[in-house]
């Protein structure tokens, strides 16, 4: 019983001390939507503190946990090419090992884990190599972050000190998200309005984005949002006369209502189309 209560009392105290004293490095968790799916990162973050990191805290040609205190995990919610390898939906361990001019990129089975002391080569799923590049300033703190992101694609970043390395991410949705368009097509709630965008930004069957962007003024007569995209489907099909009409009554409504960013848009498609300097 005294042993116990003793045990107890540990776990109270430490406890309490952690609830009143923050790590070292503090922890970061990010979310990011991603083709038909989310990709969670949660990692470390240690500052520099006036040392020198890789190839002296971090050696060089060692595996690396990607940030401080436990393994970086990297989540995923949909199947993302990574670099052009396909990672399944899961979660994963992020490890990396510095390089000079190159880092490996490790995505390892075992995603919970302290550091990289307990790393096990037989549990990855995936290594690959990226260019390291260095950073115009020196970064206090570890960052790991997305950028360029757009509905299929963005770059993964991580930097530090003078390092950054970018990792090309990529969702191949096309295909699925085309299937999706049809099956709701067949139902109530007709998706006209971004169907016809999707297939504008994709570059497919322009004229099909049409029809449906004709039955969505049907809907919407005076959206000046639906003019714009009116204009830029037409724009892309030929008809600069059917673009120019759209977009001058796209801009009107948009006047009218004092909004800005559709004034600018509707003038964007006129001076495409010639009409305006």
């Amino acid at each position: 019983m005294k042993k116990t209560l003793t045990f107890i009392a540990i776990c109270l105290a430490t406890f309490t001390v952690k609830a009143q004293i923050p790590n070292f490095s503090s922890t970061q968790h990010i979310d990011q939507e991603f083709g038909l799916g989310t990709i969670s990162i949660t990692y470390g973050r240690p500052n520099l503190k006036g040392r020198k990191i890789f190839n002296n805290i971090e050696p060089f040609g060692q595996v690396w946990r990607t940030g401080a205190n436990s393994a970086t995990i990297l989540k995923l919610t949909d199947t993302v090419t990574m670099e052009g390898h396909r990672v399944l939906p899961g979660e994963y361990a992020l490890f990396t090992i510095p390089g000079a001019a190159e880092w490996t990129v490790i995505i390892n089975k075992t995603a919970k884990q302290w550091g990289a002391y307990s790393y096990d080569q037989k549990q990855d799923v995936l290594r690959f190599k990226v260019k390291s590049y260095k950073l115009a300033t020196p970064l206090e703190t570890l960052t790991i972050q997305f950028a360029d992101v757009n509905v299929d694609r963005g770059i993964l970043q991580i930097l530090w000190e003078n390092t950054g390395v970018a990792i090309h991410l990529k969702a191949d949705i096309n295909a699925r998200v085309i299937a999706n368009i049809n099956k709701m097509m067949k139902g109530k709630d007709k998706p006209y309005y971004v169907a016809a965008v999707w297939y504008y930004n994709h570059n497919l069957d322009m004229k099909k984005a049409l029809v449906w962007m004709n039955e969505m003024e049907k809907v919407q007569p005076d959206a000046y949002n639906v003019k714009y995209w009116m204009g830029r489907i037409l724009l892309k099909l030929g008809d600069k006369k059917g673009a120019i009409a759209s977009a001058k009554m796209g801009l009107a409504i948009a006047e009218k209502d004092g909004n800005s960013e559709y004034i600018r848009m509707n003038k964007e498609v006129l001076r495409d189309a010639g009409a305006i300097k």
